[in-house]
């Protein structure tokens, strides 16, 4: 059996997509015509931080390997971070401590982790979301965990500006999510699986 885990926040739930199908959703329906045995399982805890996240996400996830435990199962991981860091103002120091407890928890559970950075949110975040995505990149970079970039092409794409300035709470909307995906499937994505090629 073959587990990919989608751990985050909101935005992995799918919050604001009217077709309820989020980034992750999408991402699914794409691999699975690659590989239909691979078996997709969405952690999400809306407004959750770095530090919430990594104290739940492995009993969560275990629970959900099957019968055969880690042992008997191929499992990937993708930590998906939101802006709650930035909202709740916790400290880089402790954000970069909390994405290295969970990218090497997932290592050491046998768990093939990836790493995906906050998207931008609201103008007037933008600065410390900025700092969060490149914490991010920097902790993936130090374990040599794929890494998505959600900050920079975003903040640069019309289309998400309109998502952002369309509600108040700034959840990406259809095409939003939409861009998220094809984010992640224009990464590593497929290699990380094991699927080289498939997204060619």
């Amino acid at each position: 059996m073959r587990n990919v885990f989608f751990v985050g926040d909101e935005l992995v739930a799918g919050h604001g997509d009217p077709k309820a199908l989020g980034w992750a959703g999408r991402v699914a329906a794409r691999t699975l015509a690659h590989d239909p045995d691979l078996a997709f399982h969405t952690l999400a805890v809306p407004g959750e931080s770095t530090g919430e996240m990594t104290t739940r996400w492995d009993g969560e996830a275990l629970r959900r390997v099957g019968p055969l435990g880690v042992g008997g199962t191929t499992n990937f991981v993708l930590f998906a971070i939101g802006r709650h860091d930035v909202y709740r103002e916790i400290s880089p120091t402790l954000t970069r401590l909390n994405l290295a407890n969970a990218l090497d928890r997932a290592s050491a559970l046998g768990m093939a982790p990836m790493l995906a950075g906050p998207p931008p949110g609201a103008e007037r975040h933008n600065g410390p979301i900025s700092e969060l995505a490149a914490l991010c990149q920097e902790a993936a970079a130090r374990r040599s965990v794929p890494y998505v970039d959600m900050f920079g092409p975003l903040a640069r794409h019309e289309q998400w500006a309109t998502d952002m300035e369309s509600r108040a709470d700034s959840l990406p909307l259809q095409a939003g999510h939409g861009l998220m995906a094809w984010l992640v499937l224009h990464s590593q994505w497929y290699s990380w699986l094991g699927l080289e090629g498939a997204g060619d």
